[in-house]
C-alpha cells in the first residue's frame, strides 16, 4: 500500500467511526466538524487529505503553519482549507496568528486577546476565537482556570471589538483514555452553560475530542473533534 493509500484509507475509517460515534449519541453529523491535525506532517500529506475531502486542518505551531500554507498555495484541492491554531500562542507572536486562521483554539489570557486586538485593528479583520479551559486545573498546562473564565470573556466583548468569541476549548489530563475523559468534557459543557446564560451570547463551539477519545466528547456536546495520529499515523519527532 502506498503513503497515499494509507492515508486515505485511515481518514475513511475515521469519517466511518465520527458516523457512528454522532448516530450513538443522537447527534446529526453535519453538527460535528471534524480537523484533522496536520501538526509535523508534511505539507504533501495534507494535500492528500484535502483530495479527499477534508477541509479543516489543524495546526500546533505558528512558524510550521504558515509555511505550510505557502507550500499549498498552488495546490487546487487546498484553496478552500479552513486553518485552526490548536496550539499555545504566545502573546508575542500574535501579530504573526491574528487573521491568519479560521479559528483561535487557544486564547488563555488577556495579554494574548490585547495583541491580537492591537494588529487585528491594523487588518481591519475579525478573528474568531475560542477561550482555552484548564478543566483539570493541572499547573504545567496552558489554559485558563474555570474561574478566571467571565473576567477574560468580559474583557474581550468590552475591550476587543475585533475579536469574535465562539465558545471554549480543552484538552483532558488523561490522553486518549476513552471513556476516562467523558467527565472533562462534561465539565466543559457546563462551563459553556453557565458562560451563556452570563453573557447571553450563543457561544456555538466545543472543541474537544482527540483520537482515543472523541466519541466520549461526542456524546457530551463537541462541535470540533482534534483528530491527528489517527489519520496521518505516528507524529514524526520534531527537528
Amino acid at each position: 500500500m502506498t503513503t497515499e493509500e494509507a492515508l486515505r484509507e485511515r481518514y475513511a475509517r475515521v469519517l466511518e467511526r465520527l458516523d457512528a460515534a454522532c448516530a450513538a449519541a443522537g447527534r446529526k453529523r453535519e453538527d460535528v466538524t471534524l480537523i484533522a491535525v496536520s501538526k509535523l506532517h508534511p505539507a504533501v500529506d495534507v494535500a492528500e487529505v484535502a483530495r479527499a475531502g477534508q477541509l479543516d486542518f489543524g495546526e500546533n505551531y505558528v512558524q510550521e503553519a504558515l509555511q505550510k500554507r505557502e507550500d499549498l498555495a498552488g495546490e487546487p484541492a487546498c484553496r478552500n482549507l479552513r486553518w485552526h491554531m490548536i496550539g499555545h500562542v504566545q502573546s508575542r507572536k500574535a501579530a504573526q496568528v491574528a487573521g491568519a486562521f479560521a479559528l483561535i483554539h487557544t486564547l488563555d489570557s488577556r495579554k494574548l486577546a490585547d495583541g491580537l486586538e492591537r494588529r487585528l485593528a491594523v487588518l481591519e479583520a475579525r478573528q474568531p476565537v475560542l477561550m482555552e479551559v484548564n478543566v483539570a486545573a493541572e499547573p504545567q498546562k496552558s489554559g485558563l482556570m474555570a474561574e478566571d473564565l467571565p473576567a477574560l470573556a468580559d474583557h474581550i466583548l468590552e475591550k476587543c471589538p475585533h475579536l469574535e468569541l465562539r465558545g471554549l476549548m480543552c484538552l483532558p489530563p488523561v490522553f486518549d483514555a476513552g471513556e476516562a475523559a467523558r467527565p472533562h468534557f462534561a465539565r466543559l459543557s457546563a462551563l459553556r452553560e453557565e458562560l451563556r446564560g452570563r453573557l447571553g451570547l450563543p457561544l456555538p463551539e466545543l472543541s474537544m475530542g482527540m483520537s482515543g477519545d472523541f466519541a466520549a466528547a461526542v456524546a457530551e456536546g463537541a462541535t470540533m473533534v482534534r483528530i491527528g495520529t489517527d489519520i496521518f499515523g505516528p507524529r514524526p519527532p520534531k527537528v
